[in-house]
């Protein structure tokens, strides 16, 4: 342990040379950072600066956990970070793992925590609780532990847990993403295609912020990245581009242990009582002037938690790994497909699939994950909860990144992923078979709306145009045959004169071209008929609704439009809204389309979008020159009110438009609107 110290403190002086005058930002006329530097650290860290400077609260929330701070900056909600924090060990993990990181990759975070810090130091009025800073390398990478379990699912099972509910829950609202790659012998213009783009939040930590980051070390990479990020998490080099999307695999399992009746800390393993792990914890909490005690617990099988129903342990490979940002960085530094198969060899990311292309006639989709190797036992059923009581369902291996479902340049040309099954990724003849592949990992073996509705847009022979492409991505049309986890089909065949109450409004949903736009009245019934039934099977196996239900389901829509508008007779646009500060934009888009919304009330009756499509980008790979780039975010580079870039790319968003891009650093420098030192 006083290695460690000793190594960390050597590290942290080591950035804290990095001299902000040989950083460059060049801000564009969307205010999207350029961060020019000669080295990879000094890059890094003028990205922390430029996002701070944009979204500094969302950068701060990453890292409060790390220092237990969360409770103290966002009350009882904040609290439960820290706990989780503590809960899944993302401290002791980092400690433990910290020999695997590379000296090049510890080189780029000093540099981004020194951005960090040295922009706290500059601008105390925005630190949201004064001990935060200064923040340590350890700290960032524990915080991005914990950032990984929670995105890994880490968080559903706790929650699961916490209400005595120990089964997964069927999920009705897919919040997804989409990635498509073409290979240059299906497009028109011969060059690959990417589409890469991210359905995350649209406000907060999980949103994704864009900047293009180039050095001198071989590095110059546009893209998104989340809130922490000191590199790229998805984008486009000079040579290659990648989009990722949620994979639903089975990467999370819950054990229930066998307790002691004499001794409530103990749990039975392979015949033997073993004391439980216990830690005591002090959480922090806004309001509150003394600290709440806690005790949090390890087993064998991981963080362990008792409740009414007993005493259960999560396993999850996330909070066994600290390498996923360094892998992203390798990612972002790759030159070829072979570099970036070496790079996600590394195993570092428990998650996500990834959609490739390069310049050099390569697609390519892996189904990543950190895939425990399981007991293939039929006793256990791992999509469920396991004995905890034996080491025949204690994995401690993961399938090597050769065993995940993947393809390269299949024959028919692209390959797609929108959180679907890895078994339906091209065309029928090329996809792979899910019998081939181990039961007890749990892939995924299902369609979802956008997926169906993209085979029914891609066209099965001939070359895929540019515009067509960016059409297909766009695309707001549901399939005729839903797709959703409930069936809601009852509600397209009820007849309408025998309920004349409610006539108009079977009539409208029936008459319905299923396009989510905002100017559809058809719309705005689904998406009211939607969450309704969100809400009211939410727990429940997926079934069929009843008459009775769907009667009942239109009277509630009717009474809704009455009681908040005065009228029936309203359009998606009417109920559905983007809402920037004070502003509101009539809302196009549904819960899994290809271009789709999702949303929350919000007040007077109407919904506010809080995600969707997100960050959209188009990407072209000529055999000459740079990648060919257009992109556009939900609303600007600055989430700070007050600013130009607050809302500006509002407009282009809503009309589907994008707005062009470049790696060619001579090109930014010259149409930049602002170009500056970190701290002038």
């Amino acid at each position: 342990m006083r290695l460690l110290v000793l190594f960390l403190l050597i590290g942290y002086s080591a950035s804290a040379q990095i001299n902000p005058k040989n950083v460059t930002i060049a801000r564009d006329s969307f205010g999207v950072p350029h961060i020019f530097a000669k080295t990879d650290p000094e890059v890094s860290y003028g990205l922390a600066w430029a996002h701070a400077e944009d979204d500094f609260n969302s950068l701060q929330m990453v890292a409060l956990p790390a220092k237990g701070l969360m409770g103290k900056a966002l009350g009882k909600e904040g609290a439960a970070g820290d706990y989780a924090f503590a809960l899944f060990r993302c401290r002791e993990i980092t400690e433990e793992k910290w020999h695997t990181l590379s000296p090049e990759f510890i080189r780029l975070i000093e540099g981004y925590v020194q951005g960090l810090n040295d922009y706290a130091k500059a601008h105390p009025e925005e630190v949201l609780v004064k001990q935060l800073f200064p923040i340590t390398i350890e700290d960032y990478v524990a915080s991005s532990v914990l950032a990984l379990t929670v995105f890994n699912g880490g968080d559903r099972a706790l929650r699961t847990i916490f209400a005595n509910r120990v089964y997964p829950l069927i999920e009705f609202e897919k919040k997804g993403s989409n990635g498509i790659a073409v290979h240059p012998s299906r497009t028109a213009t011969g060059e690959a295609f990417l589409a890469i783009n991210a359905h995350q939040p649209n406000e907060g930590p999980q949103a994704f912020y864009e900047a293009h980051v180039a050095s001198e070390e071989g590095w110059n990479a546009l893209g998104g990245l989340l809130a922490g990020g000191p590199c790229i998490l998805h984008g486009v080099n000079e040579y290659l581009g990648w989009a990722h999307t949620v994979n639903l695999c089975d990467r999370v399992d819950i054990f229930q242990l066998q307790m002691n009746p004499d001794n409530k800390e103990q749990y039975l393993f392979d015949g033997q009582w073993v004391n439980l792990e216990k830690k005591k914890i002090k959480l922090r909490i806004k309001g509150i002037p003394i600290a709440v005690n806690r005790t949090v617990y390890w087993s064998k099988y991981g963080a362990t938690m008792l409740n009414e129903q007993g005493a259960f342990a999560i396993r999850l490979g996330a909070n066994m790994e600290i390498r996923a940002l360094e892998q992203w960085y390798r990612m972002n530094k790759a030159k070829n497909f072979t570099q970036f198969y070496d790079a996600i060899s590394l195993q570092g990311l428990s998650m996500f699939n990834m959609v490739y292309a390069d310049k050099h006639d390569t697609i390519f989709y892996v189904n990543n994950a950190l895939m425990p190797v399981r007991n293939p036992d039929p006793a256990y059923n791992w999509r469920r909860t396991v004995p905890g009581n034996t080491a025949k369902t204690l994995w401690t291996e993961f399938r090597n990144i050769k065993q995940l479902p993947q393809y390269i340049n299949p024959s028919s040309g692209f390959l797609f992923n929108t959180n679907h099954s890895p078994f339906a990724a091209t065309a029928p003849k090329d996809n792979l078979k899910f019998s081939s592949f181990p039961r007890e990992d749990g892939w995924e073996n299902n369609q979802n709306n956008r997926s169906v509705r993209f085979m029914q847009l891609f066209p099965k022979e001939g070359a895929v145009g540019y515009e067509q492409f960016k059409t297909i991505k766009f695309d707001r049309q549901l399939p005729q045959k839903l797709q959703y986890i409930y069936p809601v089909d009852t509600l397209f065949l009820l007849k309408a004169d025998a309920y004349p109450d409610i006539a108009e409004q079977i009539n409208t949903l029936q008459s319905w071209n299923r396009r989510g736009d905002a100017d559809s009245k058809g719309a705005a019934i689904f998406l009211l008929v939607y969450e309704y039934v969100a809400k009211k099977m939410d727990g429940q196996d997926a079934r069929q609704m009843t008459t009775a239900e769907c009667v009942e389901i239109y009277r509630y829509v009717k009474n809704y439009m009455q009681q908040y508008f005065g009228r029936t007779d309203l359009v998606l646009g009417d109920i559905q809204k983007l809402v920037r500060g004070d502003k509101e934009y009539p809302s196009s888009g549904l819960p899994d389309l290809l271009a789709p919304e999702w949303s929350v009330p919000y007040k007077d009756g109407k919904r506010k979008v809080t995600g969707g499509d997100a960050y959209v980008a188009y990407v072209r790979f000529p055999k000459e020159g740079l990648p060919i780039i257009e992109t556009v975010n939900t609303y600007g580079a600055s989430a700070k009110q007050g600013s130009k870039h607050f809302d500006d790319q509002v407009p282009l968003f809503l009309a589907q438009k994008t707005k062009p891009m470049t790696l060619d650093k001579a090109m930014v420098l010259k149409q930049a609107v602002r170009t500056y030192h970190p701290g002038e």
